[in-house]
């Protein structure tokens, strides 16, 4: 897998398909996770999609359009903002300390010591050192 850069020649592959990775998504299936490309699920191709319950992983995958038309059908769809929710709320986190230029562990501990200073200001401290 490594060699090819790709999963071709990868034995633990089912099938593989890269001529046109969308069509992938029109084969008989139970469940259906997208969650790389906005807009994949849409109205040219949710008619021909067999599915039972799409659980979006990421980036608005269904149109409004096609998540209508296949709930009509009574296809199940999990959004992505609940379906990945942990995955938002880790980047968010990230995102945080990225723009305060903290290391993980010590987001909490700066969180934590300007609440408490805060806390002793509204209480009537005023010599405190930030």
């Amino acid at each position: 897998m490594i060699e090819n850069k790709s999963f071709i020649g990868y034995s633990g592959a089912e099938t593989i398909e890269v001529e046109d990775p969308l069509s992938y998504m029109q084969r008989e299936v139970d469940y259906l996770l997208p969650a790389a490309t906005e807009k994949s699920i849409h109205m040219g191709n949710c008619k021909d999609m067999k599915v039972k319950a799409i659980f979006e992983g990421a980036n608005g995958p269904t149109t409004f359009a096609a998540e209508e038309h296949l709930s009509g059908r009574g296809v199940v769809i999990c959004p992505d903002l609940l379906c990945n929710g942990g995955g938002v709320t880790c980047s968010y986190f990230e995102w945080l300390k990225n723009i305060d230029h903290v290391s993980p562990g010590k987001l909490t501990k700066k969180f934590d010591e300007q609440s408490n200073i805060k806390f002793l200001r509204v209480m009537g401290y005023t010599d405190l050192d930030e």
